[in-house]
């Protein structure tokens, strides 16, 4: 069975759509209007083995933090609700991906408990019209609505767009172990015996 949401979040700033599936194929259709972060979530679906839809309508005339952000906050909730009570996963994912210079390790744990650690050398502020401070900010909208523990960490990279993209490959390649089912996990994968928040 498919493991999928979908969720649409409103506000005076945006108006978000996004649609999950799990166990993809790594296929999107994205367009938030920011085309930096469009490719940056292509990354995320393409080697998490997720599909991915996002139609994002923002106050871009203001600048790109609030369409991003809420793009985020939308991802995380339906990474959250497809998740589901988290029963029969792995867990836990890791994985050093290099790009070219950059080299980044990151950890996933799906924990039902939101902590993002981010280590990032200081970097140009642009990428085209994406603003690289939105990088880490990224990452602690998705922890705090799909309620993961993230470990994100920049070990070597100069080039600003290969240490961005080199995270969101990292972090797509974490996810992607860490929502695999186990067959020798029965149940959810804790001895408290939830993985869903506290």
């Amino acid at each position: 069975m498919s493991r999928g949401a979908t969720v649409e979040r409103s506000t005076k700033e945006s108006s978000v759509l996004v649609q999950l599936d799990l166990d993809g194929t790594g296929a999107s259709a994205i367009d938030t209007g920011v085309p930096f972060y469009d490719h940056m979530l292509a990354q995320l679906a393409k080697h998490g083995g997720l599909n991915l839809t996002v139609q994002t309508t923002g106050d871009l005339h203001v600048d790109a933090h609030h369409t991003v952000e809420d793009t985020t906050l939308a991802l995380g909730q339906a990474l959250n609700q497809a998740l589901g009570d988290r029963a029969g996963l792995r867990r836990y994912g890791d994985a050093l991906v290099p790009l070219d210079e950059a080299l980044v390790q990151s950890a996933v744990d799906l924990s039902g408990r939101p902590y993002l650690v981010h280590e990032e050398p200081e970097l140009i502020e642009l990428i085209g019209t994406y603003d690289t401070t939105l990088t880490r900010h990224i990452w602690e909208s998705l922890v705090a609505t799909s309620q993961i523990t993230l470990h994100v960490r920049v070990i070597s990279g100069r080039n600003a767009h290969h240490v961005v993209e080199a995270q969101f490959k990292s972090v797509a390649r974490s996810l992607r172990t860490a929502i695999e089912r186990d067959a020798r996990v029965l149940g959810v994968p804790s001895t408290k015996g939830t993985l869903t928040g506290g």
